[in-house]
């Protein structure tokens, strides 16, 4: 079957060649014909020319036509194209014929004596379809043109040798998904080379080969249409279609291109979103900070783009106010995060309600829809061993000035929330108080000072208490707690800098010679007022008064006139300075005035450095008094320091002294419990006792009672902690104090004791198997026991 329809094809190529030379034939006869009869009407033109030559100019005589040569001749000769004849040819070989112009000796040649034009190459319409050529007749023996040079044209006539061609091929389209029947998708078009106006060579169909029955094609105008309805892209997205254009008009033997066409169905939003679960659960540790993801969630969307990105809310649940979800816009997923802290201790699980929807609506699809969906989110918090928390997020307190050491000014709670319930350890960060100024009992959190506080010095106090649980040290809470010092009226009123007057010498009474100032460190709310007046003792003072201007200044003014530098040279002017708060501080500064030389208008013209101190007419009797209290006063200084250096002699004199002997002489241990002599420990539990002190018969303690520093008002279960802050405080700033406690109270050791005696004297080891050169490295107060167990310098070098 395939031979047949093979063999007919080529039948039908040869029948249209054959017809092509057919009609290239016929032609040909008619142009030799025509040639002919012009030929035997030009020379009959001619003979009547020439009996007329005398009346006529002589016409030119070419016989010339347009000729039309078939493209692809594939003949062995030479193609005929056609016949120049001139009238002057007399057939004798006189007339030589020429040719010239396009493709002239190259594409065509001409028989110079018969003048047959040919054509020696192939032809080809779709490269040339036309060449213009210029012929002219010339005299053979002396080259000279018979006749002007004419010119005409060698048409190429077209044959069905090209087929139809889609230069753009292959093609890219799409089209929406679920589009009509009809839609168009693109439209094609084939370019044939062939003349167009020569027969059906150029006239191109379109049909379409591989595609259907998605698609169809329309066969003049090569548009592709939508043939299927409800064509779904998530079923199948991409196809490829075949077109085929044909020339002839689509007839048998045509020649037919093809190109192929990819169309890709473009997304719609016709699928709603589906959650993959309708429950989800969760967990996040209560710990996790404000804005922690806590997880995510996804609404599956079959759709892609913008018809698939969501928008996710929380449309109902107990935790709409504690989590939040966000869109990822990346991959369209649901980003659940914290909105407020989180408890375990409070609440222990949240349940939302989250909806998932398109932001993209398509109205031609909303009978798919509804394009959103909902699931439920259970999450659980789980418990964390977290830090103590304080009743307070900080902690402001203002402290007078002079309150008195360990007096408790505020009190901070801290509690374990967890499920456990630990018990909590207080403590200040050490960094936060590098003065010490302050302590906290480890249990009720009472915050007390340690040391005296100074507006002046330091007037406020930023300490961090840190709250630790018992069971688990590694969880620490801490506070911060802000003192501001409150200002007392502790320090007196002083001159604001060092005064120095001058009085002339022809000053007159009642002249204004300074003016003075004060300061005062402390800040009354009320600012500062100051009171001047003149000491007591110089109250009479005939010389100088002080008039107070009540604005915090004062002026000193002469009481009389006629100063003189012999007489008296210098004063000095006691003045008594007070403020107005209470209690009253007051303070007493001197004021110095000199008495200098001044011209007339009042400038200083010299002052003497001498001051007044001794009479001039001081007796030589009284000299010699002065000078003898003088002599006496320092025999007695010299002597009390000499008993004082005789008292503080070492005991060990002697350097092969049994040691242990003298240690003896420094053994303060007490006797255990039994020790009833060495101090009456009732003073620790009742303070207001403890000014009359027992002390102990033996030996003298350096150290006064300081039970004074004790506050009164303050007498609780924490009285004993109070008394023993007052006393480390007097220790510690007391630089001559002795190694030794104070209290003189050994009630927890010796013989007497469970623990045993606490003292090295009884020890089977001896001095020789110990090393205590340590001992140089504790400072001062261990010189004289480093002296005596430590290896020196010069034992080594003897030994």
């Amino acid at each position: 079957m395939g031979d047949k329809h093979l063999l007919k094809s080529r039948l039908c190529l040869c029948l249209i060649i054959l017809a092509h030379l057919l009609h290239a034939t016929a032609e040909e006869p008619t142009l030799q014909t025509r040639g002919k009869n012009e030929k035997q009407s030009n020379e009959t033109l001619l003979q009547s020319d020439e009996t007329l030559e005398h009346h006529q100019r002589v016409k030119r005589g070419w016989v010339w036509n347009q000729f039309f040569v078939l493209e692809e001749y594939t003949g062995s000769e030479p193609l005929y194209v056609g016949k120049l004849h001139s009238d002057m040819d007399r057939g004798d070989g006189s007339i030589k014929y020429i040719l010239s112009g396009e493709g002239a000796g190259t594409m065509f040649t001409i028989d110079d004596n018969t003048g047959d034009i040919h054509a020696i190459q192939r032809l080809d319409r779709e490269v040339k379809a036309q060449y213009i050529l210029r012929a002219q007749a010339l005299q053979r023996r002396t080259g000279m043109p018979l006749e002007p040079e004419s010119e005409f044209i060698v048409k190429i006539q077209d044959i069905n040798d090209n087929e139809p061609q889609f230069l753009d091929g292959p093609y890219i389209a799409s089209v929406p998904e679920m589009s009509v029947i009809g839609t168009s998708v693109l439209q094609l078009t084939a370019t044939d080379a062939d003349d167009p106006t020569y027969g059906n060579s150029a006239r191109v169909v379109y049909s379409i080969l591989h595609g259907q029955p998605y698609f169809s094609v329309e066969p003049r105008t090569g548009i592709i249409r939508v043939t299927l309805p409800n064509m779904d892209r998530e079923a199948k997205e991409h196809y490829e279609v075949i077109i085929q254009a044909k020339d002839m008009a689509g007839q048998l033997g045509g020649l037919a291109g093809t190109t192929t066409v990819n169309i890709t169905l473009s997304d719609v939003n016709d699928n709603p979103p589906k959650f993959a679960q309708k429950l989800y659960q969760m967990s996040v540790p209560e710990s996790s900070p404000v804005g922690s993801i806590v997880g995510r969630v996804r609404a599956k969307d079959l759709d892609e783009g913008i018809n698939a990105e969501m928008r996710y809310t929380i449309i109902d649940g107990d935790g709409r106010d504690t989590f939040d979800i966000s869109t990822d816009p990346t991959n369209q997923v649901g980003i659940i995060t914290i909105r407020k802290p989180l408890d375990f201790e409070g609440k222990k699980s949240y349940t939302l309600k989250v909806e998932g929807a398109n932001t993209q609506l398509d109205h031609r699809f909303l009978r798919m829809g509804p394009f959103s969906d909902v699931t439920i989110i259970h999450i659980s918090v789980e418990d964390v061993d977290e830090p103590p928390q304080f009743d307070s997020k900080f902690y402001y307190v203002e402290v007078p000035e002079d309150v008195a050491i360990g007096t408790v000014f505020q009190t901070v709670s801290a509690k374990d929330l967890d499920v456990s319930n630990n018990s909590v350890r207080y403590s200040i960060e050490r960094n936060s108080d590098p003065g010490r100024y302050f302590y906290i009992d480890i249990i009720s959190g009472a915050l007390m000072t340690a040391r005296p506080l100074d507006r002046e010095e330091v007037s406020w106090h930023n300490i961090t208490v840190m709250a630790m649980e018992m069971t688990n040290p590694t969880q620490i809470g801490s506070v911060s707690v802000t003192v501001k010092v409150i200002d007392v009226n502790d320090n007196p009123p002083e001159l604001a800098k060092y005064y120095e007057a001058f009085v002339c010498e022809n000053t007159k009474a009642g002249q204004l010679i300074q003016t003075v100032t004060a300061m005062d460190l402390d800040d009354p709310l009320g600012g500062q007022h100051f009171y001047y007046s003149l000491a007591p003792e110089a109250a009479n003072n005939p010389n100088f008064t002080l008039r107070d201007n009540q604005d915090n200044t004062a002026w000193i003014v002469t009481r009389r006139g006629g100063f003189s530098q012999q007489e008296w040279s210098i004063y000095y002017l006691p003045i008594l300075i007070s403020d107005g708060e209470q209690p009253v501080q007051s303070s007493t500064s001197t004021l110095t005035i000199r008495v200098c030389s001044c011209d007339t208008e009042g400038n200083v013209m010299s002052c003497t450095a001498e001051a007044y101190t001794l009479p001039v007419s001081l007796s030589r009797g009284a000299l010699i008094a002065i000078l003898a209290c003088i002599f006496v006063l320092l025999v007695m200084i010299l002597l009390i320091l000499s008993l004082r250096s005789q008292r503080k002699k070492p005991y060990l004199t002697d350097a092969e002294e049994n040691v242990h002997e003298n240690i003896v002489r420094y053994d303060d241990e007490g006797g255990g419990e039994q020790d009833t002599e060495a101090f009456d420990i009732a003073a620790m539990w009742n303070p207001r006792e403890s000014q009359v002190v027992k002390f102990r018969q033996d030996m003298v303690p350096e150290i006064e009672s300081l039970s004074r520093y004790v506050p009164q008002n303050y007498m609780g279960d924490s009285n004993v902690h109070c008394y023993v802050l007052a006393k480390l405080y007097e220790a510690d700033v007391d630089p001559c104090a002795p190694p030794y406690d104070s209290l003189q109270t050994y009630a927890y050791e010796g013989e007497g004791s469970v623990a045993d005696s606490l003292s090295s004297l009884q020890s089977v080891t001896t001095n020789t198997d110990l090393d205590y050169d340590y001992l140089s490295d504790w400072g001062p107060r261990f010189k004289k026991l480093s002296d005596m167990y430590g290896v020196s310098e010069m034992d080594n070098a003897l030994w």
